[in-house]
């Protein structure tokens, strides 16, 4: 069995309620028009890689790129269309529930009604929110009603913030975008979002927290041993490696490296690494022939490929 993490889909209504309103005008690209796919197209695409579910969440930004008037409603909304997606095909999709973060009560209340209503495995949160990191307490109402569910979140690259940008990549926004994206910058910005949570006290707060991060840990497990070690020195945190490795579990999703797998298996452990494509953005084929082809024992595979899944997800 075969079951793929983070695999995303397009809300009709987003743009609607989307801080950018026309930030994708209709009619959709052919890349989009697949997103929005539930059914038979999708299901056809999954068939021939092989994949037996997929775990369904909105592309990014998502709730955290709709407009603060408008999060709450299209959230709910968005998670019932999704419900009713997953309902039509219950053991091929399964679904992370969009969480409005502009008001953490709110996103703590829809993340309890998609969990106990749905049945969604959790919740998929994208980048920044409103311009603050997650560690802020403004947001905890949302990591103790998944603690209190046992639900994991998922931390999900978006685009960095505009002052970063600014900074960082100016001048390669233009010429090479996938700079300030993929290939660098969403590692930069959701590495220091996990980072910020350990060392702002949330994994502290809520110990049986389970969140999860995509792209083999955004680099994190590579440079492990480098942060524990410095930030031992000198300031309070002396149990980094600890509680990371506790309260993180990390997917292939778009990074078919054997090394960075390799990496992950020995920094976190065989029962915390799990299997994603990242489709559409990866192919689901490349994945699949990666997955299949890497060296692994027979049981440590199994448990990538589905049974970490499937144990903590509940599937």
């Amino acid at each position: 069995m075969i079951v793929a993490l983070e695999e995303h889909y397009f809300d009709r209504a987003w743009n609607d309620a989307a801080d950018r309103p026309r930030h994708m005008p209709r009619p959709l690209s052919p890349f989009l028009a697949r997103m929005e796919d539930l059914a038979e197209r999708r299901l056809r695409e999954m068939d021939a890689a092989g994949i037996d579910v997929e775990v369904l969440s909105h592309a990014p930004p998502g709730a955290q790129g709709v407009r603060a008037d408008s999060a709450v409603a299209w959230s709910q909304a968005a998670n019932d269309r999704l419900a009713a997606a997953i309902r039509a095909y219950p053991t091929r999709f399964a679904g992370f529930a969009s969480v409005p973060t502009v008001d953490a009560k709110a996103g703590a209340d829809e993340l309890e009604r998609a969990v106990t209503k749905f049945g969604f495995k959790g919740a998929m949160i994208h980048g920044l929110s409103e311009g603050p990191f997650l560690d802020d307490k403004r947001y905890w109402p949302i990591f103790e009603r998944a603690e209190g569910l046992d639900v994991p979140l998922y931390l999900h690259p978006a685009d960095p913030h505009p002052s970063v940008v600014e900074t960082y990549y100016k001048g390669y926004e233009q010429t090479h975008p996938m700079f300030l994206r993929a290939a660098w910058g969403f590692t930069f910005e959701t590495g220091t979002q996990a980072m910020r949570l350990v060392l702002g006290g949330v994994c502290d707060a809520f110990p049986r927290l389970k969140l999860i991060l995509g792209h083999l840990g955004e680099t994190i497990p590579y440079v492990i041993d480098r942060v524990d070690e410095t930030l031992s020195r000198d300031t309070p945190m002396k149990n980094f490696r600890e509680l990371f490795t506790r309260n993180f579990f990390v997917t292939t999703s778009g990074f078919f490296s054997d090394t960075a797998l390799q990496c992950c298996l020995k920094v976190l452990g065989p029962d915390r690494v799990m299997f994603s494509v990242d489709w559409p953005y990866a192919s689901n084929a490349a994945g699949i022939e990666w997955i299949k082809r890497t060296p692994l024992d027979a049981s440590i595979r199994k448990k990538i490929m589905s049974e970490n899944a499937k144990r903590l997800l509940r599937l």
